[in-house]
């Protein structure tokens, strides 16, 4: 139930309404409403509710008490205004002359609820209700729900939803250390299941007050019992005998007749790709062969979920629907307009958008209906209403101007009790046409206060047809029927089926004869519907069936052509074998039909054996053109190996610049191609262009960026692949098919795992070390110089400001220019001093901007003020996803002392374990990952790639699938 603050009718029919639905109920799968009561009205019905699967929403009430003594648990599947679990606002009635409160809300006996799972909680504007500031809300809701209170009068200190000391609520704030979640006295032995939810009574998971996840039959469980078994013996899966659906909170044998079975669960719809079919009376979710029918959103969901009724924002939506997933509701606002919401009114025309519909999952609610309409005849094609959500699946209420329904093709509510009532002007209601469609035994029809039987007998036009049943019809005409009392043609009830067209008589239906049938004028033409029914044939007769033509070279059994003429009585006689066009035809074809086969096969053979050696080759000469050269490492007198990195001078005419992928200070980076003379490979690269007019310490800078990328040799650190010396020199690296890691976080931040984030740790450590291993101090690590080649595989890139340190240096001092400040060390900003030390501290920033999804770290603080609020001991917040393991080495990477800063193989041993147990070490919310599907093509399509300066750093953005 969603109604929110809307009333339906008047407040005693609105009263009614939730008596009905909540009576005897101990369970609510969705939603508890409880809203526009009166003073004088008896509110006992809700003792009896124990679990609400939604939230539960107490407002604009005149009654003194809501006795919810019995409510334990609300799951907050859904929440309020997508925050509040519970909601308990604007209880009061007050006199406008005296200004005066006169009623409202003074208690609310919530004495048995002990926990919300989900969202938080809103009590405002109750002027007479107190005592709600006493309680432990922090013991009620989780820890990351709010709760917001506003006191509109006193309250009592010493208890808690009420005066008496009885309604005071159980907590779990006396619980011993090692109980996770709630316990049953302060012992440890005392602590719940860990399946267990407002409480428990014993240590067992059949001792819980409520279950946290699933019910099943008594037993707290975190899944139902699954569909199959593994046969150890057979080494296949097969029935499981106990196997049960999960419906709600529960675990059922058989999912209920008005849901439907998606693998293991009970489901109101199919998810995309599939749609409904009956198995066995069973209602199943099955793939789509081809395209679906249209199948669109209702009220309350989907697209439509926050919306109470159709209007003229969202009719548009249902043109062409076939089967609607949810509720259609039409009420006053829907014609007249919301101006709150700046609706306008909605042409009544646009209701044609329903004419297509079958089927509707939810309920059909009309509350209003146009002047110029005098049925539902827009719904005239509506086969099925399936009642999924609430008590009733069809409701009819004061629409004045509605003379008869016109739901002539309505044959099942599977669910739900129907109400037409205080509806002045509408004839044809009786309760036989309503109790033929139902399939349960609660269902009932509610016919009340609609058009006098003897006054719509008085009127013309208002009365059934005289072909129909005593069940009744839906409007005036044959074609209203709900059953016929002799014969059905085609939609309309008939006293006899006609000769002309010829027609035959079939399970209470004219069937037309088939057309190869010869029309007869005292005899029956037909005995049915089939060529093969025909009391005598027009043309010609083949066999048993009626046909145009005798068959002339059709391919029958043991692909032999068959050849028939007619005889005198018109029937059809197979050709002697030695006709012309007959056996030895035939055989000739086969022949010509083989040998082209077999041709066609050889061809097809020698293409895919030429077509596969030459992409064996390609693949052989990049391999060859893109591996290292391996050589014996001589032994030196200094004690450190030569630097034998091969670096390949290539040439103008084997670069093909496809276009610019940005630009910066120094050059502009192009997407391109390399293309080896000789060879017929063709490389993706990016190719980076120094400009003419660049300095001579500029190309100083780019040639020592080249030397320091063609000395590596790392998975996980982007390598050189040559250099080409024309007048502007050209840089030439690899291409990254995913992009910058920092933008392909933010773009994934809901589908990234923590296995994935703990790996790329692992992964940039593993690169930092081998770097460190050969001297090179990197100066600028961060998210954004860390590129993604495929999702479990990144690299470090942008050695624009790395140096290489000699044997005997530890240290180097810079000159000054453009730097990240917020990501480097404390003494690289004072002293302008860069070990290798202080790419630790860089780590550490990197590792801040995974584990928050790409945030800015020291966001708002000046690049110049960041030296005074690092040494006063600020340092970066603990991200929410982070355990205190992962916190604690950041913060040892950002000690002042860099001695006292983790090495680089220290931090992959950590990363490697903790990345072996994931889940222990960082807690996200969605454990789902997204990994893009990759194609095997060597040249990578991107839809744009920008540069931007990113803190006084030229980055670059990736907005498709490759970056530089």
């Amino acid at each position: 139930m969603h109604n929110y603050l809307t009333l339906l009718g008047t407040r005693e029919h609105h009263y009614d309404n939730m008596v009905k639905m909540y009576t005897n109920c101990s369970v609510v799968l969705e939603n508890l409403e409880v809203t526009y009561t009166l003073e004088h009205q008896d509110l006992a019905f809700l003792q009896t509710i124990q679990e609400v699967g939604g939230y539960v929403l107490i407002a604009m009430n005149e009654a003194a008490d809501v006795p919810l003594l019995n409510l334990k648990l609300i799951r907050g599947q859904n929440l309020y205004e997508n925050q509040f679990a519970l909601l308990v606002m604007s209880n009061y009635n007050r006199n406008q002359s005296t200004l005066n409160y006169t009623s409202g809300l003074r208690q609310l006996r919530l004495s048995s609820l002990t926990e919300i799972l989900k969202g938080g909680a809103k009590i405002t504007h109750n002027p007479l209700l107190c005592n709600i500031e006493t309680i432990q809300w922090g013991d009620i809701l989780d820890s990351n729900s709010s709760v917001l209170l506003k006191a509109d009068s006193a309250f009592t200190p010493k208890c808690t939803w009420t005066k008496d000391k009885a309604s005071c609520s159980i907590t779990r704030l006396q619980c011993a250390e090692q109980c996770s979640r709630r316990c049953r006295g302060p012992k440890p032995s005392d602590c719940c299941n860990e399946h267990c939810a407002a409480g428990c009574t014993g240590p067992r998971a059949i001792d819980c007050l409520a279950c946290r996840d699933l019910n099943d039959n008594g037993t707290c469980k975190d899944a139902c019992p699954h569909l199959t078994l593994y046969n150890s013996k057979t080494h296949q899966e097969v029935h499981n005998p106990n196997a049960k659906y999960t419906y709600g909170a529960t675990c059922v044998k058989a999912c209920p007749h008005n849901y439907v079975v998606a693998g293991g669960s009970c489901v109101r719809t199919c998810s995309a790709g599939m749609h409904e079919v009956e198995e066995g009376g069973v209602q199943r979710c099955k793939d789509c062969d081809g395209p679906c029918p249209k199948v669109c959103d209702g009220v309350g969901v989907g697209s439509l979920i926050n919306t109470i009724a159709v209007n003229a924002s969202n009719i548009d939506s249902f043109r062409n629907c076939t089967k609607i997933i949810g509720d259609v509701s039409l009420i006053a606002t829907s014609f007249s307009g919301d101006p709150h919401y700046k609706i306008p009114p909605m042409d009544p025309a646009k209701l044609e958008n329903f004419r297509a519909v079958k089927e509707i999952t939810g309920f059909l609610l009309i509350q209003f209906w146009p002047e110029n309409l005098t049925s539902l005849s827009v719904f005239e094609n509506l086969q099925i209403i399936r009642g999924r959500t609430t008590r009733y699946s069809v409701v009819v209420v004061w629409a004045r101007h509605l003379l008869w329904l016109g739901l002539r093709s309505l044959k099942e509510v599977s669910a739900g009790r129907v109400m037409i009532k205080n509806n002045s002007q509408l004839c044809f209601i009786r309760a036989a046409q309503w109790t033929g469609l139902f399939r349960t035994r609660d269902q009932t029809p509610n016919l009340i206060h609609n058009a006098p039987p003897d006054v719509c007998g008085e009127l013309p036009n208002r009365t059934c047809d005289p072909e129909c049943t005593d069940q009744g019809c839906w409007g005036p005409g044959p074609a209203m029927c709900v059953s016929c009392r002799h014969v059905d043609r085609r939609g309309r009830c008939v006293a006899l089926c006609h000769l002309e067209p010829r027609e035959v008589e079939l399970n209470s239906s004219c069937v037309q004869c088939h057309p190869e049938c010869l029309l007869k004028t005292r005899t029956p033409t037909c005995r049915g519907p089939g060529p093969d029914q025909c009391s005598q044939c027009a043309h010609f007769k083949d066999g048993p069936h009626c046909v145009p033509r005798c068959p002339h070279g059709v391919l029958g059994d043991g692909d032999a052509l068959i050849w028939k003429y007619p005889d005198g009585s018109g029937r059809c006689r197979t050709c002697h074998q030695n006709c012309t066009q007959g056996g030895s035809a035939s055989s000739a074809m086969a022949v010509v039909v083989v040998g082209g086969l077999l041709v066609t096969v050889v061809v097809a053979l020698v293409v895919f054996v030429l077509l596969r050696r030459r992409r064996i080759g390609r693949k052989r000469t990049l391999r060859r053109l893109l591996q290292e050269r391996e050589l014996v490492e001589p032994l030196t007198p200094s004690g450190e190996a030569p630097n034998q990195a091969l670096l390949r001078i290539l040439k103008e005419t084997e670069l093909k610049k496809i276009r610019v992928l940005g630009s910066g200070a120094f050059g502009t980076v192009f997407k391109g191609l390399w293309i080896p003379e000789g060879e017929s490979v063709r490389i993706p690269v990016a190719i980076k262009v120094l400009r003419e007019a660049t300095s001579p310490k500029a190309n100083k800078e780019i040639l020592d960026e080249a030397y320091v990328m063609a000395s590596v040799d790392h998975p996980h650190v982007c390598r050189l692949l040559g250099i080409c010396l024309t007048s502007s020199v050209q840089l030439v690296t690899q291409l990254m098919p995913y992009g910058c890691l920092l933008d392909y976080i933010r773009h994934h931040r809901d589908h990234v795992g923590a296995q994935w984030l703990l790996n790329w740790c692992v992964q940039i450590a593993k690169g930092m070390n081998y770097l460190e291993q050969h001297h090179l101090v990197h100066r600028d690590l961060a998210a954004r110089n860390v590129l993604v080649k495929t999702p479990n595989h990144v690299k470090i890139t942008d050695f624009g400001l790395a140096k290489l340190l000699e044997a005997d240096e530890e240290e180097y001092h810079a000159e000054g220019g453009k730097v990240p400040i917020k990501w480097m060390a404390l003494e690289s900003i004072l002293q302008w001093t860069y070990t290798h030390q202080s790419d630790v501290w860089s780590f550490g920033v990197t590792l801040w901007e995974l584990m928050t999804f790409g945030s800015k770290p020291y966001d708002g603080i000046p690049a110049c003020q960041m030296a005074s609020v690092l040494e006063r001991g600020d340092r970066l917040p603990q991200p929410p996803i982070c355990t205190i393991e992962v916190y604690m080495i950041m913060v040892k990477c950002w000690m002042i002392d860099a001695s006292s800063r983790p090495k680089f193989r220290e931090l992959i041993v950590e990363f490697s374990k903790m990345a072996r147990d994931p889940s222990r070490y960082l807690v996200l919310q969605y454990q789902g990952v997204l990994v893009p599907r990759c194609s095997d093509v060597l040249v990578p399509r991107c839809s744009g790639t920008k540069m931007f300066w990113y803190h006084g750093v030229l980055v670059p953005r990736c907005f498709g699938t490759t970056v530089f």
